[in-house]
């Protein structure tokens, strides 16, 4: 079993669990990250740590320190960020604020140095050099193919989108203040070495902290040095700082973060629209209107004991509701998410390949990772009995390069929607390895093949 080195701070905590060194393939082999599949690149990217272990021990409770002095994983963690990769993305034309921040932490807080506009290489590194000036790079998987292969599998892991940011720190600099992020960060340390410090993520500070309120945060729990290859995970809400010691090369790390607004309650609110739906259809209390002048009133007590008593209605529904339907979260996902990894034009992934579906076929299931079911309202504006309907989403036309930039421009969604008398069809083709055209759940053999053909035509099943 790994040691645990010596606690910082006032000796009660215990430091982030150092690991022992991973073995990885000699160079001039294959990554020393595992693609067979999600769920092994997750544990290739933590080993020596089995997954079963870091889920009970360390998501979202404790940091989680890996330490490797393998050079064949250092090279590797080296080959997907470098400073000198700067020059060439320059002259593809990235812009301050949208693709790059400059800053550093002077007197404890954050100094902007972005100039506007397109961002010039020489003008970046003279800030790099001169004003020891960190350089934020946001969403390298946009234009790094390796990043995009591990994050993209990653996203199929976790079942949610996952960002990344490099930052590069010259000597004897820090670029941020002591700040914590609303995500599940893992760590990545690409090039020379940073000093980390870590706090209790119970402060109930702002976002980011002057030096002033370095006395609220007290001394950190756990402190230690990140070399290349070294990996370091910590949960949301930890209060962190990083700075690059003097006297030694520029500092270069990837962090990769995920789980944004995936918690319970941002599940609830994006369900219970759903069930409140379901619940007016069929019981008329929910459709009587509110007292009158409701909204102008200050004192609302006789209405919340009402509405306790609608949530209590609910709540006893959904103790007999076998099936919860997504309205929002899985929609985002599938239209925000990277598309699948391909080497090549892509082509396969936009257009049907193979034998066309009939009757007789028998077909399944491509791009499983790739695609969401849900049910929801008829989205359709001129429907106006709004009934339910199917919707299928997948994420294989997706563009890389809009990938975590935000609304930039208008998204297309890539999907499906059926009538809800399709729904176990679609579940018979999503839980079987295989399955007959004949044999789906439903009236007539045209709705049948009507189906299978709208999926082979979005690349989504093939036949076998």
């Amino acid at each position: 079993m790994p040691k645990k080195a010596k606690p910082a701070g006032n000796g009660k905590e215990e430091e982030p669990v150092p690991c022992k060194q991973v073995k990885v393939e000699a160079a001039g082999e294959p990554s020393p990250l595992n693609f067979d599949s999600p769920s092994v690149l997750f544990e290739s990217l933590i080993s020596p740590i089995k997954t079963e272990t870091f889920f009970k021990e360390f998501w979202e409770k404790k940091p989680l320190l890996i330490q490797r002095n393998d050079p064949v994983l250092a090279t590797y963690y080296r080959s997907l960020f470098r400073l000198s990769d700067l020059k060439s993305l320059c002259s593809r034309g990235i812009y301050y604020g949208r693709d790059i921040n400059v800053c550093r932490c002077v007197s404890g807080k954050k100094k902007v140095f972005n100039k506007g506009g397109k961002v010039h290489f020489l003008q970046l590194r003279k800030d790099f050099d001169q004003k020891k000036a960190t350089i934020q790079f946001h969403q390298p998987q946009r234009f790094k193919d390796e990043l995009w292969r591990i994050q993209e599998k990653l996203e199929c892991y976790f079942g949610s989108l996952v960002g990344s940011n490099v930052y590069l720190t010259p000597a004897g600099s820090q670029g941020l203040p002591p700040h914590y992020d609303d995500v599940e960060v893992f760590i990545l340390q690409l090039e020379g070495e940073k000093h980390w410090r870590l706090y209790q993520p119970t402060v109930p500070l702002a976002r980011e902290y002057s030096v002033e309120a370095e006395n609220r945060i007290g001394k950190p729990a756990y402190e230690f040095m990140l070399k290349p290859g070294d990996l370091l995970y910590f949960p949301r809400g930890t209060i962190h700082q990083a700075d690059t010691p003097p006297g030694l090369a520029h500092s270069t790390h990837l962090t990769i973060s995920t789980y944004q607004s995936s918690s319970w309650g941002d599940f609830l609110l994006d369900t219970i629209s759903g069930l409140v739906f379901d619940m007016a259809k069929a019981d008329v209390e929910f459709r009587a209107g509110i007292p009158r002048q409701l909204l102008l009133q200050v004192e609302t007590t006789d209405v919340a004991t009402r509405l306790s008593g609608f949530l209590r209605m609910l709540a006893d529904r959904l103790e007999g509701t076998k099936e919860l339907f997504s309205t929002d979260m899985k929609k985002d996902f599938a239209l925000n998410r990277l598309p699948p990894y391909y080497v090549g034009d892509g082509a396969e992934l936009s257009t049907p390949d193979g034998e066309l579906p009939r009757l007789d076929s028998t077909v399944r299931l491509q791009f499983r990772d790739y695609v969401v079911l849900t049910v929801g309202p008829d989205q359709d504006p001129s429907d106006e009995s709004q009934e339910k309907m199917v919707y299928v989403y997948h994420s294989l036309k997706n563009r890389r390069e809009t990938h975590m930039m935000g609304n930039e421009e208008e998204t297309e969604s890539h999907g499906l929607r059926f009538p809800l008398s399709h729904l176990d069809a679609l579940k018979q083709i999503w839980n079987s390895s295989a399955i007959s055209v004949k044999d789906l759940k439903l009236t007539t053999d045209e709705e049948k093949q009507s189906l299978v053909l709208s999926l082979w035509t979005e690349c989504l099943i093939q036949v076998i």
